[in-house]
């Protein structure tokens, strides 16, 4: 694979309004040409609680090809502002984000996977894991 046929993962909602923002900054972030993009609505709740276990396995599932396929070179989870399939307040969701940062690093150990807020003006905020609580 050539340089410009570098991969990265995000994990991510269903949510429209984020997609561009994300794509952009995850192709920076991560010297990227191309996104792999899973999403499922809540998704940031679905990974940190680990359920409904068919959905995790199915999101699990698409990483591994993402991851293996095309070799991504880095992934995202992220979460973001007027989330119906998460309405929980921002920082409810940030820490389903750390949570689901601390499953996917167990499942990806040698990946840099790092967590994403999308904030109400639609700004993509990298949030710091290794800050607790």
């Amino acid at each position: 694979m050539q340089s410009s046929d570098r991969f990265c993962t995000v994990v991510s909602c269903i949510d429209g309004r984020i997609q561009l923002p994300v794509n952009r900054y995850l192709q920076e972030r991560f010297g990227a040409m191309y996104v792999d993009t899973i999403t499922e609505a809540g998704v940031n709740k679905v990974i940190a609680e680990q359920a409904p276990e068919t959905l995790v396995e199915s999101i699990l599932k698409k990483v591994a090809i993402s991851v293996n396929a095309h070799r991504s070179c880095g992934m995202a989870v992220v979460g973001h502002h007027d989330c119906a399939g998460n309405p929980n307040p921002p920082e409810i969701q940030r820490e389903h984000i750390l949570k689901a940062l601390e499953f996917l690093r167990q499942q990806y150990p040698q990946m840099e996977i790092i967590g994403l807020w999308v904030n109400e003006n639609w700004q993509v905020q990298e949030l710091d894991s290794r800050v607790e609580g």
